[in-house]
């Protein structure tokens, strides 16, 4: 479960940004997830919500934004969104050779602090 290592970096980053502005306390988070980055979201927010207590963000809340998988075909040049994880094919000619443009991210996007 890779998930606890990146809620302690998470907690880590955001904690020291907060420091080094002059906060002393995280109200909430907000990322941006890629469905394919291979991060589980319910396991992510299991994680904080264990990390969190003894730190800046213990009452912080940690808001999740999947980003699904979205990717350009090299043959036919559609544009497309998929809903799986996964792409093995464009969705309109069904042909293997496409670019992927998003959905492996991940994002602190802001916080709130006070």
């Amino acid at each position: 479960m890779h998930e606890v290592s990146i809620a302690l970096n998470l907690l880590e980053i955001v904690s020291e940004q907060c420091r080094k502005n002059g906060y002393s306390r995280i109200e909430s988070i907000n990322l941006k997830i890629g469905r394919a980055s291979g991060v589980m979201p319910d396991a992510l927010l299991f994680a904080f919500e264990a990390i969190k207590i003894d730190s800046i963000a213990k009452g912080a809340s940690l808001n999740i934004e999947e980003v699904p998988v979205s990717g350009l075909c090299n043959n036919c040049r559609n544009n497309f969104t998929v809903v799986e994880e996964y792409v093995l094919c464009c969705p309109v000619c069904k042909g293997t050779s496409f670019s992927i443009t998003a959905g492996r991210e991940m994002d602190i996007i802001d916080m709130e602090v006070s």
